[in-house]
């Protein structure tokens, strides 16, 4: 997969702020998608020692969410921990993971945000917008907005909006019951109601969509074990 080059990410945080309100302006909240979707990326990202990010980018199959690839990267943290501005730190890995991989997926869940953020640009929409490809943000817990809590049933869910000026900026997912919600949001090229019902299509029976799903449980794994970190491409 060719990606951008070239990319700073040691700002300083007024600078990263800038970034993110111009290409905050780029991002398209409408369907833009392939015809048929065959493959779906999930990115998730942990840190490493003081000093490195590992990132797991795991390729799963449509409709059967059968694991296609897996490929890894680390690399080292330029940019201090800052909510808001975890893109900078962590975008770096995942980037380099996608470089590995041999599939090219049509969509990417990422276990971060998207449009529910305050500047509206959270690592879902900066890595669409980066590679102009659909990209949804699944995060596990909430960063940015008010939300009323969905009923406990899967499927249910509640919009989250900007407490500035009440804009809908994501939902509030229940995908399991009994689960705590994830909190959906558009990252790039696809609507709100069409990256709801992809989250809730790629659930196997578990909380997390299945691309999500594994690369969390293969990089907490990855963690466990450091001599495995250096294997960048499985499958």
């Amino acid at each position: 997969m060719r990606l951008p080059k070239g990319i700073r990410w040691d700002l300083s945080v007024d600078e990263a702020m800038r970034v993110q309100t111009e290409l905050s302006k780029k991002v398209i909240e409408e369907d833009y998608l392939p015809d048929t979707i065959r493959l779906v990326g999930g990115a998730d990202v942990h840190q490493v020692g003081p000093e490195q990010m590992l990132a797991v980018v795991c390729v799963v199959s449509l409709p059967a969410l059968t694991l296609v690839e897996v490929s890894k990267a680390v690399t080292d943290i330029v940019f201090p921990y800052i909510p808001g501005l975890l893109a900078f730190r962590e975008l770096p890995a995942v980037l380099k993971a996608m470089e590995s991989l041999k599939s090219d997926p049509d969509v990417l869940l990422c276990d971060a945000h998207g449009r529910a953020h305050p500047r509206r640009f959270g690592l879902a929409s900066h890595i669409g917008v980066l590679l102009d490809k659909p990209s949804i943000g699944c995060a596990k817990s909430r960063l940015y907005g008010h939300a009323r809590e969905p009923e406990d049933a899967p499927g249910e869910w509640t919009e989250l909006t900007d407490p500035r000026d009440h804009t809908v900026i994501g939902a509030v997912v229940r995908t399991q019951k009994s689960s705590p919600p994830l909190y959906v949001s558009v990252g790039h090229r696809i609507s709100l109601p069409t990256a709801v019902k992809f989250v809730q299509d790629c659930c196997k029976g578990h909380r997390l969509p299945e691309p999500l799903r594994l690369a969390h449980e293969i990089a907490r794994q990855s963690v466990r074990a450091p001599r495995r970190l250096t294997q960048e491409r499985l499958f």
